[in-house]
């Protein structure tokens, strides 16, 4: 099976990295591509920023020289459902399911909105809709791999709560590039570094273990 993971940054795959063999440069008009092979897959990861635009022209680069038989929007989801704990893996309801051996994960609605959700309130009205999680880029991935007739799976790890109002606006730091500018970031964490550059360690610490998480997990399940 040859499967195309799409995420938005490298940094979320650091986890599948470790379980990936045969790795190398793979050639994609994209921010970020390796090649190599998962299990009994070839897999091709790409990354290209966050949102779903970018994550549409990801697919699109990828299949131009991979031939893949699915599509995984993967990486990091904010908490909308107070039960998800920090790296619980969430799979989209929407999606095909997805065969995990041994690992435990949650199956539920996954919605994509366009815009870093920073509050507890909105968290709350999100999950009024019925959706577990919410993330950036999947609906653009999944609207490509309907587009080329290929299986779409959505498979996330939570890197923020349901409670949270996180102190940081990453929002204002997103480039038209889909990448966020680092120095609007800590130009604003000292601004309140009380509050904001504590955060910034403890997400950081967060998103490391999210995606070792989603590392085991990929290297567990069956698509």
């Amino acid at each position: 099976m040859r499967i195309l993971f799409v995420a938005s940054d490298r940094m979320e795959f650091t986890g599948i990295l470790r379980h990936t063999a045969d790795l190398r440069p793979a050639p994609a008009a994209v921010d970020w591509a390796r090649a190599g092979r998962l299990g009994d897959s070839d897999v091709m990861l790409v990354a290209n920023g966050v949102g779903c635009q970018r994550a549409a022209a990801a697919v699109d680069a990828a299949l131009a020289s991979f031939p893949a038989d699915a599509v995984v929007s993967t990486g990091f989801c904010g908490a909308l459902d107070e039960q998800l704990q920090i790296a619980d893996v969430v799979v989209a309801q929407a999606s095909r399911p997805v065969q995990a051996r041994s690992f435990r994960h949650l199956v539920g609605p996954i919605c994509s909105v366009d815009h870093v959700v920073r509050t507890a309130e909105e968290k709350r009205q999100l999950r009024a809709t019925g959706a577990w999680a919410v993330e950036m880029e999947a609906a653009g991935v999944s609207s490509r791999a309907e587009a080329h007739g290929l299986s779409f799976y959505c498979v996330r790890a939570v890197t923020d709560l349901a409670g949270e109002t996180l102190a940081n606006d990453f929002n204002v730091a997103l480039r038209a590039d889909g990448h966020f500018d680092t120095m609007i970031i800590l130009g604003q964490a000292f601004r309140r570094p009380g509050a904001r550059l504590p955060e910034l360690l403890r997400l950081r610490g967060r998103c490391t273990r999210a995606a070792r998480v989603l590392g085991d997990f990929f290297a567990d399940c069956r698509f």
